[in-house]
């Protein structure tokens, strides 16, 4: 239990006693051995409004550790961005208007699931061509790492570095993420499908690996 020190300056209580939302204190405190008990004027029998602060210790900071994610979903507008890509070069949204564009997120560069998806959709660059269709890889990688992973790997698309996380917030793909017991805030693996109009036309959430890139080029080819 927390003493109520913490929470309000009372030396006789001994432990924190939960305090009902009301405007009201009724609740008396667990008193210390040799103590009186406290007089209506203490603080713990003033009005108080109807909500209290949390504690010192309990007080949590509204975004830093937590992202609220972004609720798209197809038909909405995709969400503009800028960003630096491999090469040295800068990618951004604007450049495929009119075209269709598939956006791949991938965790980290390099990484056995992310390097069979990026081969999958390099192999498959000339399809999504022939059906008008761009491809971009986006991850929170430096571009240093993103270079080394294209020319290792060989890659066809483009891949596009967000460090700031701020596009990767933009589209609902950063936030919390739990592995073997461990917290920590990461990349949801997700694929976005935008139309020529610059409107989401599908999306694929926590995406499965194998033949994923084939669906994708399918769905292309259908809008």
């Amino acid at each position: 239990m927390q003493r109520v020190s913490d929470c309000f300056p009372f030396r006789h209580a001994r432990w924190r006693v939960p305090f009902p939302a009301m405007s009201t204190l009724i609740l008396a405190p667990v008193i210390s051995r040799g103590h009186a008990r406290p007089s209506k004027n203490s603080p713990l029998f003033r009005r108080r409004p109807p909500l209290y602060p949390l504690c010192k210790h309990e007080r949590v900071k509204a975004t830093k550790g937590r992202h609220i994610l972004a609720n798209l979903a197809p038909g909405d507008k995709a969400p503009p961005f800028r960003l630096p890509r491999d090469g040295g070069q800068t990618i951004s949204l604007a450049d495929f208007k009119g075209r269709k564009l598939v956006l791949f997120f991938y965790p980290k560069a390099d990484t056995p699931g992310c390097t069979t998806e990026a081969r999958a959709f390099s192999a498959l660059n000339q399809a999504f061509a022939q059906v008008y269709t761009a491809v971009v890889g986006v991850s929170a990688d430096p571009i240093r790492a993103q270079d080394r992973f294209k020319k290792k790997h060989d890659l066809a698309t483009p891949l596009a570095s967000d460090e700031s996380h701020h596009m990767l917030e933009a589209y609902g793909v950063w936030g919390q993420k739990s592995m073997y017991g461990r917290t920590y805030l990461g990349i949801t693996r997700t694929t976005f499908l935008i139309g020529p109009d610059g409107r989401i036309a599908r999306i694929w959430s926590k995406v499965k690996v194998p033949g994923h890139a084939e669906v994708v080029l399918a769905a292309a080819k259908a809008i």
